[in-house]
């Protein structure tokens, strides 16, 4: 009860400034999906976290440390389902709790890129098809719009989730060709939403 009203407060403040509209939300799977997207702004984890919650999800997020460091904010964000990653390097930690989160049926939101870059200027990590290879759930695509939104609106567009092809050996190599088609659908999908305006 006290998650729900944290996460409407969050909301109803947000919508005048953000001016959220969610499509594709049909498209969102039951149970656990890792959720991949593109990454240009700050608020691109909240705006993807408050389009599954008003779908009936409660989401958890992989989120950069430093987040974490404020004793308040470390308390916020673990409540709310986020927990941390040490970036640029092989977190262990993280990657279990990744794992627990998706064995128990709940979507992990996690950007491939691993940090905000430019529109069209993508660099797949490997872990989010990691994730989706070894738990076997689908990768649900969802684009966001790119660049500032504040007081311009954001459309959080979820894609058709898919399972990435089990590969003969499961290895660094595969994991980084995973992570670039996991890429490459999250571009296609910005195309067709530029398409369909």
């Amino acid at each position: 009860m006290f998650y729900n009203i944290i996460v409407y407060v969050v909301y109803v403040a947000l919508l005048p400034v953000y001016r959220l509209r969610v499509r594709g939300a049909e498209n969102i799977p039951q149970g656990a999906a890792v959720v991949c997207g593109n990454h240009t702004a700050r608020v691109d984890a909240v705006v993807v976290f408050l389009a599954l919650f008003l779908h009936g999800n409660r989401p958890a997020i992989i989120a950069k440390a430093e987040l974490f460091k404020n004793p308040i904010a470390r308390w916020f964000f673990t409540y709310m389902g986020a927990f941390p990653v040490q970036r640029g390097k092989a977190d262990l930690n993280a990657i279990k709790k990744s794992l627990t989160v998706l064995k128990q049926g709940k979507k992990l939101i996690i950007f491939p890129e691993g940090t905000r870059v430019k529109e069209g200027n993508v660099e797949a990590k490997s872990g989010a098809a990691m994730m989706a290879l070894r738990t076997h759930s689908p990768v649900l695509p969802v684009y966001i719009t790119p660049g500032r939104k504040a007081f311009r609106g954001c459309t959080v567009t979820f894609g058709k989730p898919f399972l990435l092809p089990q590969p003969a050996k499961a290895d660094a190599e595969a994991y980084k060709e995973g992570a670039e088609h996991i890429m490459d659908c999250v571009e296609q999908l910005g195309k067709e939403v530029a398409r369909c305006g």
